[in-house]
Order: C-alpha cells, then structure tokens, then sequence
C-alpha cells in the first residue's frame, strides 16, 4: 500500500531536517515524500535540496497559507492513504507508517488515528500535552473532540469525494475537515493505540489567546458550514478538553 506523506513548510530551517529523517527512517517499503515550501527566505529550500533523493516532489512557491500549501501537497499526492507531517513535527518512531498501514489493511475503514505527544518547541524531549485518542465515537464531535490531522492517516479517495481544506477558515480548517469526514459522511474510522505523532505546540491555532477563541469560534462555524446544528457552547468545550491533557503526558 502507496503511502503519500506530505510536509508543508515555511521559514523551518532550524526543525525540517528534524522531521525529513523521521520519515524517511520509515520502515514501510512505499512511502512517496511531497515537500510543499510557502517559497521560504531562510535556507529552507537548500536544506530539503540535500534530501531530494528521499522525496517525490518538491515544490517551492508563495502561498495563500499553510490550508493552501497542505491543498497543494494533496492535489500532488498519488497514494491509496494520505498522512501529513508538518515542518518541526515527527513521525514517532520508524514502524509508525507500517503500523498505520496493517490497520488499513486489516479493516474496512476510511481514516485510522492513534496518539500524539505535544511537545515543547525548543525541546521536543520535554512533553505537554498528551492527546490520547480513545475508541472513535461519532458523537464525541459534539463535546469538543476530534483526533488530530496530523495524527490522521486517510484515505485518499476520501479526499477525492469530499474535498479538500475549506481555505475559508483560517485557524480550523483541519478541524473542518475532520468533521466533514467523520461526522458529516460519517466515514468509517479506527484508533490504533500508540503514539503516532510528536508535534511541537505553537502551530496556526494555538499562537496566542486571540488565535486559540478565532479556532474555536471557526469550531462553531464549521458547524454551520456543514448545515448541522450544535450548541455554541462547544466553543468552550473544546478548549476544557485540552485542560486535561495538560494532566495526562506521555513519555518522552
């Protein structure tokens, strides 16, 4: 099974070489690597030059964001399931993708997640949050869950039936996707126990105060988009999610 795996980039020199290896020490033998720079100004595209004979396509070129970058890396990607793995985030250990893989081919599901460990941007030894996934249950949408994109593998035939990242959100288009998938067309979906991904805290969403409420109320919007109703209380649930995973780290 073809395995596309795709990295979205910008002005990442000092942590993309962190997350290049971690995919390409992969031990599933069909992996295709697609790099997708927002057209980076730091040396960047001169360090995944020197990995260019691990990765399928680069592409180096301003964009409208990092949805626009990730649409990008889809409209490339020719595997049977798709995963992304952004600059300064690692794939958790060498069998992560094989272990995704056998799930896919054990059972007759659409999306397969597992585990991830938030970690400190400048110490991806130190963890802060620990996201345990659970066995999936449709209506944990509507108490603030979703199991995270990056820790999300899905199959691509999902992404050609139902679409890419809405680039009309600008904080939670990943969580509109999410939802659209598994809630909207209710794909079918299984976790798999485990820690899948290590991703370093301070992405889009979570910067500062005002971009943790702007996702949040995109969380409610998403909603709304997708013609389904929900309380606008699940702007607060969301964020009280996250209080208790502050509680329950992983292991380094």
């Amino acid at each position: 099974m073809k395995v596309s795996v795709i990295t979205v980039c910008y002005n990442a020199v000092a942590h993309i070489e962190e997350t290049l290896r971690s995919v390409a020490v992969q031990d599933h033998p069909d992996i295709e690597h697609i790099v997708v720079d927002g057209g980076s100004t730091d040396g960047t595209p001169a360090l995944v030059a020197r990995h260019a004979e691990r990765l399928a396509h680069v592409v180096s070129e301003p964009d409208r964001g990092v949805y626009d970058a990730m649409n990008k890396g889809l409209r490339l990607a020719t595997g049977e399931v798709i995963a992304f793995v952004n600059a300064g985030d690692m794939m958790a250990g060498p069998g992560t993708v094989s272990g995704m893989v056998e799930a896919f081919e054990r059972h007759a599901v659409d999306a397969v997640y597992g585990d991830a460990l938030m970690v400190d941007p400048n110490d991806i030894t130190r963890v802060r949050r620990f996201w345990k996934g659970g066995a999936y249950d449709r209506a944990n949408f509507r108490k603030g869950w979703m199991p995270p994109h990056l820790g999300t593998y899905i199959r691509k035939r999902a992404y050609d039936r139902l679409g890419g990242f809405d680039e009309r959100l600008q904080v939670s288009a990943d969580y509109e996707l999410m939802f659209r998938f598994l809630y909207k067309h209710r794909l079918p979906a299984l976790y798999v126990p485990g820690v899948v991904v290590r991703f370093r805290l301070g992405g889009v969403s979570n910067r500062s105060l005002a971009h943790i409420w702007r996702a949040n109320v995109e969380v409610y919007r998403a909603w709304r988009m997708n013609g389904e109703r929900v309380s606008p209380l699940i702007v607060l649930r969301k964020p009280l999610r996250k209080v208790a995973q502050w509680f329950r780290r992983g292991t380094a």
